[in-house]
């Protein structure tokens, strides 16, 4: 069966949007000629193990008018925007994603989600979109959760986990950029 995959960017405090949900604390750009090779490695795993993406709404906005021309992102750009994409949103009927195919819109995501872990294929990844990881956690359909570490603070701001998870640790992965990788299954 497929697993969902979470990926969330957060500070060493828990936070992983702003106050005015930006992430201005995101470091570790993987697509330069001057990125630690492993942290690169470790970015491409994962898109390598994925071949559908859920996004909310809102990342799906944010996400549009530049991903899908972002020669810059070289490999992974291109890896990126061929992914299957859903978009979840109550209020969008169609979510183009420039010349790649368009996203497919569920208002129902926990539904689609459960119904693409039962098809054949690699896993699916929820890339940002918090509001819609915390819908998808208190559904019980995330698998695993991936936060990449920031080495900042923030102090105030929106965070990964709004109430209890428990966790089990598959991985803790340091990297020269000062980014931590931790990955967790969620108990179930």
């Amino acid at each position: 069966m497929r697993k969902l995959i979470v990926q969330q960017w957060v500070t060493v405090d828990n936070i992983a949007a702003e106050e005015d949900g930006g992430l201005s604390f995101v470091s570790g750009e993987p697509f330069s000629e001057t990125t630690n090779k492993a942290f690169k490695a470790s970015v491409m795993g994962l898109i390598d193990t994925v071949d559908t993406m859920i996004l909310g709404a809102n990342t799906y906005a944010q996400s549009k008018d530049y991903w899908p021309y972002a020669d810059e992102q070289g490999e992974y750009g291109e890896k990126l925007n061929n992914l299957t994409k859903f978009v979840a949103s109550s209020t969008l009927d169609d979510a183009p994603w420039g010349d790649f195919p368009a996203a497919t819109v569920t208002h129902d995501p926990a539904a689609t989600i459960r119904e693409l872990k039962e098809q054949g294929g690699k896993d699916i990844w929820l890339w940002g979109s918090l509001t819609l990881m915390h819908s998808l956690l208190d559904a019980g359909i995330v698998d695993e959760v991936r936060m990449l570490v920031c080495p900042a603070s923030r102090g105030k701001g929106t965070r990964i986990f709004e109430d209890r998870q428990d966790l089990l640790l598959v991985e803790a992965t340091g990297f020269e950029n000062g980014v931590v990788l931790l990955r967790y299954e969620i108990k179930k």
